[in-house]
């Protein structure tokens, strides 16, 4: 039995893409946790007293399991010639994984686009928060839906008058994607939103029609931004979390008696004002590294608008027939918090996080120690079963317009023609009613071109899955045969608490 053993996406000799199996433990990101997971544990809740959440937890186990072939793996096997490959298990979790982010990444960007945002024209309006805000949205996420709202009938009122109808005579439609980090690993909440460039008009006989809205302008952005923010600080003060005094308003004073309040919110707050959390340094920013020449600030861009902390973007215009466009748009926006090729550790073991572009005063890494990197990871972490993908109007999931505007994927269904047939076909319709995740394979195929489900040794049989490797004796047996480490990598002890 043969395996393929080598780390990631290769090079074949005629130039094309293949496939070689990802080996996390030699990642840096993977060391760190590794290293340093259990002594951030032992510190954060000897800090605090109090202990750090169970999701938390958990997040940092699974991640050291994801992709290690000692913790269980597929068995596939080509039906021609034999041939045997392993995969490995992957944690599938949303925090700061970079194998799991990239695959649900792709994945949700090819379900947008094939299944959910209709062939119309799409603009992506994006709503940046001022700092106090990120904090109590991180702090209780369940005021996210109220804020989404009142974002959503904003812009559909301004949709349906740019289009020339009443608020009574058109449906708008839209996808929200909340994206919980900037590119310095930072917790920012702040929200993307994918909204058709128009609004849906239903004729005499119910089928409805898409009206295109004319592109707004920097003074309609600006007004619309200022419609926002008064209708978000009157939510926010009906349900008690701001406060008026003197004509000001300030957040309310949270309640802070529960142990995830205790441990949880000083790592959420530090994470959103690029600060340590814990240990002696805490309350101070983290250190910089200045590679580049400041620049000037650039000039006013056009469809951008900014009051109080708060920015609106509306610039990104997708066009209805340019799809591929469209799926890297939602690439983007899904991306996974961090990259590997972005974390390196420095000659005296810091940690160094390369920023994607140099902020203006040339900054270009952030220099912590593994520690208060480990501070970072953990505020990333979203809680259980919050949702980060919304859809509003017609595209809502009980939206009575939503199966006649969504698409129905990217293949047609051929004209029946036996009972047979028919009966397979009402089962397929059935079964595209609630698109399936799109498989490993297939994604590797949709996004690099990369053939997996024919050998790689043979190039015509099929590999097929013959066994699923749980047992811990089986695993060693097969990957002692191997050659492979039939032991997952060893994880670093807590140290005491002050040694940082």
């Amino acid at each position: 039995m043969s395996a393929l053993a080598l780390p990631r996406l290769g090079e074949a000799a005629n130039g094309a893409l293949r496939y070689e199996r990802h080996r996390p433990e030699q990642a840096t990101l993977y060391r760190l946790v590794q290293q340093h997971a259990a002594s951030f544990i032992a510190h954060a809740e000897a800090s605090t007293g109090a202990e750090l959440p169970r999701f938390i937890k958990d997040e940092f186990d699974a991640f050291l399991e994801c992709g290690i072939l000692a913790h269980g793996f597929l068995r596939l096997r080509c039906g021609e010639c034999g041939h045997d490959r392993l995969l490995a298990f992957s944690c599938k979790r949303r925090g700061f994984c970079p194998s799991c982010g990239a695959r649900r990444m792709s994945q949700t960007a090819a379900h947008l686009v094939d299944h959910v945002i209709p062939h119309v024209p799409v603009r992506q309006w994006v709503l940046s928060l001022p700092i106090p805000l990120r904090v109590l949205l991180a702090a209780q996420p369940e005021l996210v839906t109220p804020v989404l709202q009142v974002v959503q009938r904003v812009l559909t009122r301004h949709l349906l008058e740019a289009a020339g109808f009443k608020p009574d005579e058109g449906h708008g439609g839209a996808v929200t994607l909340i994206q919980r980090f900037g590119s310095a690993a930072n917790l920012n909440i702040h929200l993307h939103c994918l909204v058709l460039d128009g609004v849906y008009r239903c004729g005499a006989d119910g089928a409805p029609t898409f009206v295109e809205a004319g592109s707004p302008t920097d003074d309609e952005l600006h007004a619309l931004l200022q419609t926002v923010i008064t209708r978000l600080m009157k939510m926010l003060t009906r349900r008690g979390v701001l406060v008026e005094d003197m004509g000001q308003s300030y957040l309310a004073e949270p309640d802070a008696d529960g142990e995830e309040s205790r441990t949880l919110r000083p790592l959420q707050a530090a994470a959103v004002t690029y600060r340590i959390a814990f240990g002696p340094r805490a309350g101070q920013k983290v250190l910089t590294l200045r590679g580049a020449m400041p620049r000037e600030d650039a000039a006013r861009q056009p469809l951008c608008a900014d009051i109080d902390g708060f920015s609106l973007h509306a610039a990104v215009r997708v066009e209805a027939d340019d799809r591929k466009r469209l799926e890297q748009l939602c690439r983007y926006i899904t991306r996974p918090a961090l990259s590997d090729e972005r974390i390196q550790l420095s000659a005296a073991g810091q940690v160094e996080l390369k920023l994607k572009t140099p902020w203006r005063d040339g900054t270009t890494h952030l220099v912590m120690s593994p520690l208060q990197f480990m501070q970072r990871l953990a505020a990333l972490v979203p809680r259980p079963r919050l949702h980060l993908i919304r859809f509003h109007g017609v595209l809502a999931p009980n939206a009575k317009l939503r199966p006649l505007v969504v698409p129905q994927g990217p293949l047609a269904l051929e004209e029946p023609t036996t009972e047979a047939a028919a009966a397979a076909e009402c089962v397929v319709q059935t079964v595209q009613a609630r698109p399936q995740r799109i498989g490993w394979a297939r994604l590797l195929k949709r996004v690099f071109d990369i053939d997996m489900q024919h050998c790689p040794n043979c190039g015509a049989g099929e590999l097929k899955i013959i066994a699923a490797i749980l047992e811990r004796p089986v695993i060693e047996k097969i990957l002692t045969h191997l050659g492979l480490d039939p032991q997952p990598p060893p994880r670093g002890r807590a140290r005491a608490v002050g040694q940082d």
